[in-house]
């Protein structure tokens, strides 16, 4: 027997259109290429806080490696595995483990599928205002310009 199809404050995931790719500039944009993110928070009108389940194809990133000036950040995979990478190294994390980063510490990290399956991700963050972003291997961060969040590169020029 089908199920209804669910109504608010319910969703069904497959649902929820997917972003593909990232707004990074050139040549930022290539490691999240085909990564695809699912705005659940969004959906379901959250304002305080984001939710996204995350599908990471093998070969690609969650992100660029970065840090945030005021979001507390939390994953956790549901399926597949991922190699996490922050200033300490790198670990592997299978479905059922989780990952926190809290904002402020200057500890860039990604999560990374070197695995020949999809992993998916759930993923949780604050929504701070005026949060800043650092990325700590390329030349980028985020900043608010005029009221709008800009990509810049590290000497502040824009992309």
């Amino acid at each position: 027997m089908n199920s209804p199809k669910p109504t608010l404050p319910a969703l069904d995931p497959k649902d929820v259109k997917p972003f593909v790719g990232s707004d990074y500039p050139p040549p930022h944009n290539q490691l999240v290429a085909t990564r695809e993110r699912r705005r659940l928070g969004d959906a379901l009108g959250l304002n305080n806080f984001g939710v996204n389940l995350l599908r990471v194809p093998p070969g690609c990133a969650s992100s660029q490696r970065h840090w945030h000036s005021k979001q507390d950040e939390f994953v956790f995979v549901l399926e597949g595995e991922v190699v996490l990478i922050t200033d300490a190294g790198e670990q592997t994390l299978t479905a059922g483990m989780a990952a926190g980063f809290p904002a402020g510490t200057g500890d860039g990290h990604h999560l990374v599928n070197r695995s020949t399956r999809d992993a998916i991700l759930l993923e949780v963050g604050d929504r701070m205002p005026a949060d800043e972003v650092d990325y700590s291997d390329i030349d980028m961060k985020i900043r608010w310009v005029d009221g709008e969040e800009r990509f810049l590169r590290k000497d502040g020029t824009p992309y």
